[in-house]
């Protein structure tokens, strides 16, 4: 039986959850707990309808319009025009998985029982995610507060039959992409179109997704620093616990750990051992305090994305055990922006410090290896050009690491006068870490193919490991090539895991 995710009334999803319902098509169901919830929940908003009580977004108009009264007749009418009046978002679609983690995200918040929706209309959410559709979500066009709600009404389209959805990578009219999966629209009830829009969706899914990446590229890091140290014929002195045991930072303290492991049994470094060096660079000295500084950085952000995933962000809120409905504003996503922010920042450094190694591998003054790591330099300019790559890509990361949360545009009439711009943050953190898989996949192709100019001597079990998977798709460079091809090449191996696995398999697990 293929695996489901059970999202109940009690939260718990977790960033795995995320991952395999936008990566791997895992489906989701709803737990009966959670099915009898929205029974309640719209059985008290369609009391309060009847009794023309006055809620925001159900029974009036929205932010700055929010002291229009909406008669009972145009309720449903208010619903559809949120939808089409907030999708205004611009630029290129959201990646597929991000737009099928926001829906993931979307339902386990509805199921939490403070929405109002309906089960009809969630079930068809449900549906959608079970199925090929993934609603066409534009970019660009949200500042964090309320809630992304251009991208999420972009969503929320689709299941009224308008927008555009993509099946199985086909771009359709979103009625049509409902019709090729025999899925009727449903047509919304009294506040049920706020309650789709109205939360931190967009930038908490970028944020899981981007956590889950993170959480590799640290360990692939270490992988490169490690593979790195051997060539540069650096020490494992740096490493020994008690030196991290002494600034016990849990982040440095598995860095280090990951390094010796990876480079355990490296006749490479034990043949230097008795030189005259006393102690190696920074950038590899000071790898486990620079990556693990990063990886510290990514367990508290997985705390608050964690919570995130699972908290009721609409607004008005829902209270079935009190029977009553409560305005507020956990739509704002300054808990999110902030730690965008914060993983941005620490996640450039995870290049800024591979960088560094590089040049020391390409430099003959510090590597003492051919220049380049070529034979015939001159004819031949080897990894020259490569060393300039990541230089440009970290300087673009530096530029990118700004952080979007200290800025606000007051909004709706300035009805809204403080955003988070937590959606521009997590745009500007999946770019960073594109630049960040490129330059460590730059060290690792250049390691590896300074490794091979010692060919008397083996490396360390996960170095071996690292470099006998990047050979089964690149050859040792004896002249001038297509580097770019290359690049590419080691970048996949690293986004398939191949790499980590290869070197979890000799070495143990990574922290």
């Amino acid at each position: 039986m293929s695996r489901q995710v059970i999202i109940t009334d009690l939260g718990g999803m977790t960033l795995d959850d995320v991952e395999q319902i936008a990566r791997n098509n895992v489906k989701v169901k709803i737990s009966k707990k959670a099915e009898e919830g929205f029974t309640r929940g719209r059985a008290l908003v369609d009391k309060w309808v009847d009794q023309g009580e006055k809620i925001y977004g159900v029974t009036t108009g929205f932010g700055a319009l929010s002291n229009v009264a909406i008669s009972g007749d145009d309720t449903k009418k208010l619903q559809r025009n949120i939808l089409l009046s907030h999708s205004a978002g611009v630029g290129k679609p959201l990646p597929e998985d991000v737009v099928r983690a926001m829906m993931a995200i979307r339902v386990n918040d509805f199921c939490l029982g403070r929405s109002g929706l309906s089960l009809r209309t969630v079930n068809k959410l449900v549906q959608i995610i079970n199925s090929p559709i993934v609603p066409v979500v534009p970019e660009k066009g949200s500042v964090g507060a309320s809630g992304d709600l251009a991208p999420m009404s972009h969503i929320a389209l689709v299941l009224i039959g308008e927008g555009e959805a993509f099946v199985n990578g086909k771009r359709l009219a979103g009625a049509d992409a409902l019709a090729m999966c025999s899925i009727e629209p449903v047509e919304l009830k009294a506040g049920e179109g706020l309650a789709l829009i109205n939360g931190t969706q967009m930038m908490t899914a970028i944020g899981a997704l981007a956590l889950t990446d993170i959480q590799r590229l640290c360990k692939h890091a270490d992988i490169a620093a490690s593979m790195s140290l051997e060539v540069l014929l650096g020490t494992r002195t740096a490493f020994d616990r008690r030196i991290h045991m002494a600034r016990p930072h849990e982040g440095q303290m598995v860095s280090a750990g990951n390094m010796l492991k990876i480079s355990e049994k490296s006749e490479i470094i034990s043949s230097h051992k008795d030189c005259s060096r006393i102690q190696d660079a920074y950038s590899l000295r000071c790898s486990p305090q620079v990556h693990g500084a990063t990886l510290d950085t990514v367990n508290y952000a997985e705390k608050v994305i964690t919570t995130e995933i699972n908290s009721s962000t609409e607004n008005p809120l829902i209270f079935t055990d009190t029977k009553d409905f409560i305005s507020g504003g956990n739509f704002h996503g300054q808990p999110v922006a902030l730690v965008l922010d914060f993983l941005g920042i620490a996640v450039a450094e995870l290049a800024s410090i591979s960088e560094r190694r590089i040049e020391r591998l390409v430099n003959p003054d510090l590597s003492g290896l051919p220049a380049f790591l070529v034979e015939n330099g001159g004819l031949n300019s080897g990894f020259m050009i490569a060393q300039y790559t990541a230089a440009a890509l970290v300087s673009d990361n530096k530029i990118l690491a700004h952080p979007s949360s200290v800025d606000s545009i007051p909004t709706s009439a300035n009805k809204e006068d403080h955003v988070s711009m937590g959606a521009n943050g997590a745009r500007k953190l999946l770019r960073i870490i594109e630049n960040v898989e490129e330059v460590l996949s730059i060290e690792l192709l250049v390691a590896a193919q300074g490794y091979d100019l010692f060919t008397n001597l083996k490396g360390g079990i996960g170095t071996k490991a690292a470099h006998d998977v990047i050979r089964t798709k690149v050859e040792y460079l004896r002249e001038d090539r297509l580097i770019a091809n290359d690049i590419n090449i080691v970048k996949n191996l690293l986004k398939s895991g191949k790499i980590l696995d290869a070197v979890e398999k000799r070495a143990g697990t990574l922290g």
